[in-house]
């Protein structure tokens, strides 16, 4: 230890050196090692073996990674991990372990990267690489690692925190633990525990059903189900005015943690459907409390109760959706109840809180803001009916996101196509959407447009140029929703035209390049022959459209909706449009 301590002292020496600068490494050689600081955590030595798996391919060189142990006087190191020496000596208090915040900075010669053990020191290994190096982890399966003679450094100090607590994404390829922590997400469905942190766990939604089920129990027990026109309904909602179903769901709920114990929230929320109980009950005190979200929370707020006294570190959410999205009255929800407020019905082509479409949305956050202690934000940023269809609302992500952020939410969720890869867009939405719930100042444009550079070869500028040209289609007067048709004025024939030139000259350009960088620009231009197998179906069929669309699609598994898998959907569309019955 007394070695370890006067090594850092001598590092803090130097911090007022005057220095032309430091080279990390040069023609490759390097002097430097990776020091990892002692009790470090899985996550913090995941990071240090990656920072020299990602030096290594940028410089060539290979640094070592030392224990304290190991130093030697006069080496120079990168330091990974918070270390008390030399906090104290820095001013630098330890950092809560859950804490996502980093620092990194160089003293002297040295580099220290630190942070929360859990996950902030890793991220900030990883930011490292991003900023000073031009590392980007585009894709779980696209990495640009810039090859570099030398770098070298006179003084770094950069520090960042996340905006938001807790950042969840729902596309399809972007459920791989490595890809969500290089890009600081760190939520996702299912609590997964791994060398990146973990990541925190949503149980599950929709979940009336699951706790009493119309299969198990309707024939026994209609009453536990909605009252509907007179008549009870299996697959509706519950009766919440039931002590039965109220019991059910206590235990149901308490089981359900005993057996997935790793999440912080389980769900305990409405069926997605519209059919609520009508009963006299239910009735009754849906109006004492403002409505059916009245009725809901005053229901939640029981098995809340319930779950504290077994389980006080777990919260329970449910929804604010649809017919529940209204603020209630006279009832808040308990300390240890989440509030999922969901923006369906809103318009994502224009910022929430610029549109008119939006501003009953924007007057149910507001009064929500002061009602729930914690709100959580289920956004939509697709069109669910029309995967494929070009959905241009990148001008709006990052002030909607700091408009869920301006209202004290502590979770932001990004439902996109969870189903399968191939979406509009879907890979570029992904990433820029990661980079933007970690920090919603940054630069849209500037995403993009390192994205659609970094990703698409020498087809780039034809897919900024169409990418362009899909936003340049909303207009002021309309409203961009989650399930617009495809006989929608967003598609004019003008744009169909323009824009079907644009991917094929993409398709043209990386002829010659990698099958993974034709398939990537084969993508874009899917969203066009989309369009045109949609519109124009026995054309389609004539000039080939259709076979090779229909081949695209199973070989890759590409869904078209949220409703049918692909062989669903071909069968649909044969029935259709084409009067095929196979």
């Amino acid at each position: 230890m007394k070695k370890i301590t006067l090594l850092l002292l001598l590092a803090l020496l130097s911090i007022n050196c005057a220095c032309a600068g430091h080279k990390l490494f040069s023609a490759g050689k390097s002097r430097y090692s990776i020091v990892v600081c002692d009790a470090a955590s899985e996550s913090e030595l995941t990071a240090a073996r990656e920072l020299q798996l990602y030096l290594k391919q940028i410089s060539s060189v290979y640094l070592p990674i030392k224990s304290s142990d190991e130093l030697r006087r006069g080496e120079p190191h990168i330091f990974i991990g918070y270390n008390p020496s030399y906090g104290k000596k820095l001013g630098v208090e330890t950092p809560a372990v859950e804490s996502e915040a980093f620092t990194y900075r160089s003293v002297g010669k040295n580099i220290w990267i630190y942070g929360g053990k859990q996950r902030g020191t890793m991220y900030g290994v990883y930011t490292f690489l991003e900023r000073e190096f031009g590392v980007r982890w585009y894709t779980k399966d696209c990495t640009k690692i810039p090859e570099l003679e030398s770098w070298q450094f006179s003084k770094l100090n950069h520090s960042e925190a996340p905006a938001v607590l807790i950042r969840q994404m729902d596309y399809f390829d972007a459920q791989d633990a490595a890809f969500l922590a290089h890009n600081k997400v760190n939520s996702v469905w299912n609590s997964m525990q791994n060398d990146y942190g973990g990541l925190v766990g949503y149980w599950r939604c929709h979940t009336f059903e699951h706790f009493v089920n119309s299969n198990k129990y309707f024939s026994s027990h209609p009453e536990y189900f909605s009252l509907r026109n007179g008549v009870r309904q299996p697959h509706t909602q519950l009766c919440l005015s039931n002590p039965d179903v109220l019991e059910l769901c206590k235990s149901g709920m308490l089981q359900v943690i005993e057996q997935n114990p790793n999440y912080w929230v389980y769900s305990l929320s409405q069926n997605d459907n519209f059919n609520y109980c009508q009963c006299e009950k239910c009735t009754e005190i849906a109006n004492k409390y403002g409505g059916q979200s009245g009725l809901l929370l005053w229901f939640v707020n029981q098995v809340a109760d319930v779950v504290k006294e077994h389980y006080p570190d777990k919260h329970i959410s449910t929804f604010a959706y649809q017919y529940t999205r209204g603020v209630p009255k006279d009832i808040k929800p308990r300390e240890n109840v989440v509030i999922r407020l969901c923006s369906i019905e809103c318009c994502f082509g224009h910022p929430l809180n610029e549109c008119d479409h939006n501003k009953p949305f924007m007057a149910d956050i507001i009064k929500w803001k002061d009602v729930a202690g914690k709100l959580f934000i289920w956004d939509y940023v697709t069109n669910f009916r029309h995967y494929l269809v070009p959905f241009p609302n990148f001008n709006v992500l990052a002030p909607n996101i700091r408009t869920f952020i301006d209202h004290n939410v502590v979770g932001i969720f990004e439902e996109g196509q969870y189903q399968s890869s191939g979406g509009s867009f879907a890979d570029l939405r992904t990433w820029v959407l990661n980079k933007l719930l970690w920090n919603p100042n940054q630069d849209t444009r500037a995403l993009v447009e390192d994205f659609i550079t970094g990703y698409y070869g020498a087809a780039a500028p034809h897919v900024l140029e169409f990418f362009d040209l899909c936003h340049a289609q909303l207009k002021d007067d309309m409203v961009l929703n989650i399930f617009y048709q495809i006989d929608s004025p967003i598609l004019s024939d003008e744009f169909i035209w323009r824009g079907t030139e644009l991917v094929n000259k993409a398709c043209q350009a990386v002829e010659n390049q990698s099958d993974e960088i034709k398939h990537r620009a084969a993508l874009v231009q899917l969203q066009m022959k989309y369009i045109h197998l949609m519109r124009h179906p026995a054309k389609a069929l004539e000039d080939g459209t259709y076979d090779y669309f229909i081949d695209f699609i199973r070989r890759h598994k590409i869904r078209i909706t949220e409703w049918e898998d692909v062989e669903g959907w071909i069968r649909w569309y044969n029935d259709i449009y084409l009067g095929k019955k196979n």
